[in-house]
């Protein structure tokens, strides 16, 4: 809430016409195509700024939302909230994922303002929540009718492009056993035992999704990774479980039909049940709890990607690669609005939601002067 304000205020500061209201979240979530939530919030705010009328000819868009700390002892001082600068490095909670992308959008509207460059077409800002854990923000955003030519998220991208991303969604399997005492452990059925079962066939499964992946992705050890994150059985050390439950992450295939994508998963369990006595007589139950990551990319052949390209090496850096990912982001939700999108911002995806998270500041410049070159040829200079 105060980052969508600060965000708000400083638009304004710079002249931007701004949109910043509150998102009912409740009515929100009964939305058809509600991306879903894992916080538990029940209000959030939106908050757009726009140079000029009309659609914008580019948005810069980026979440102010970060992930929890983790465990305080390795932080420095405990204190993962204050920026800490060294040796040309910002660290702390949120410097890479994705504060640093904020900052340098908001620095490239800075020197357009400073040095009085005037822009023909519209440009804007959408500064948006909740990103994390579904992409409420940007589903109220785009649902609020805020849109544009082209948008480039400033998520870190580590100098390449990412035009496109696979999806995720979580699963939760709720494995049925038979309880009895530790001590006759043979009367029972071990509901953990049957979890472990299943495992086999959730390497299968994603063995046999990521066989043959999309170019974008081909470079990834595992484009669409399927893990289990979380287990739990049981609830006394002597008493054999007669339920356990995991929860995991299950990539979804890049132009595959989140729909598709659940029955394939479905199937593969149903068939692991089929094949035992007692997971035949009890299957597992699958659900499908927190957000839905869908996958997305910008359309081939897009004049953006071209002139993302130009501006990078203009603005003094190397020519990029162009690139997959296998992380859900909302550039899904633009691209499903009909918003073409890419991903270029500072920082190496590998330092989000670490103890060690960090953004180089040369980085920062060298993505600053990007964004304010694509701004001036996307929307044009006024005489």
């Amino acid at each position: 809430m105060d980052a969508q304000r600060w965000c708000a205020e400083r638009l304004t500061g710079l002249g931007h016409h701004v949109d910043h209201w509150r998102i009912d979240v409740a009515e929100l979530a009964a939305a058809e195509g509600f991306p879903g939530q894992e916080a538990d919030r029940d209000v959030a705010y939106g908050c757009v700024g726009a140079l000029g009328e009309g659609e914008p000819a580019l948005v810069f868009c980026g979440h102010t939302d970060v992930v929890p700390p983790g465990d305080l002892d390795r932080w420095p001082d405990r204190d993962p909230y204050t920026l800490r600068i060294d040796d040309g490095i910002a660290a702390g909670r949120g410097t890479c994922d994705m504060k640093g992308g904020v900052a340098a959008f908001f620095g490239a509207l800075e020197a357009l303002r400073t040095a009085g460059v005037r822009l023909r077409r519209p440009l804007a800002v959408h500064a948006v929540s909740g990103e994390e854990d579904g992409g409420l923000g940007a589903f109220a955003t785009l649902r609020r009718g805020h849109r544009g030519a082209a948008c480039v998220l400033a998520e870190p991208s580590a100098g390449t492009i990412v035009a496109a991303n696979g999806g995720s969604l979580t699963f939760r399997l709720e494995v049925t056993g038979q309880g009895t005492h530790g001590s006759t452990r043979y009367r029972g059925v071990n509901a953990l035992d049957k979890l472990a079962q299943l495992l086999p066939a959730l390497r299968d499964l994603e063995r046999r999704r990521n066989a043959e992946p999309d170019p974008l992705v081909a470079h990834l050890e595992i484009p669409y990774p399927l893990s289990v994150g979380m287990a739990r059985a049981g609830d006394w050390a002597s008493t054999v479980p007669d339920l356990a439950i995991a929860e995991g992450r299950y990539g979804v295939r890049l132009d595959e039909a989140i729909d598709e994508a659940k029955a394939e998963f479905a199937d593969a369990i149903a068939r692991a049940c089929a094949a035992d006595p007692w997971l035949a007589e009890h299957p597992v139950r699958v659900t499908w709890p927190g957000g839905t990551f869908a996958s997305g990319r910008l359309p081939k052949g897009h004049p953006l990607l071209d002139e993302t390209t130009t501006a990078i090496v203009d603005a003094g850096g190397r020519a990029p690669e162009v690139l997959g990912a296998p992380y859900g982001t909302d550039l899904r939700q633009y691209a499903a609005a009909g918003v073409p999108t890419l991903q270029y911002g500072p920082g190496d995806v590998r330092y989000a939601h670490a103890h060690d998270e960090h953004v180089s500041i040369a980085e920062l410049e060298q993505v600053t002067r990007t964004y304010v070159l694509l701004a001036m040829r996307r929307c044009g200079v006024a005489g």
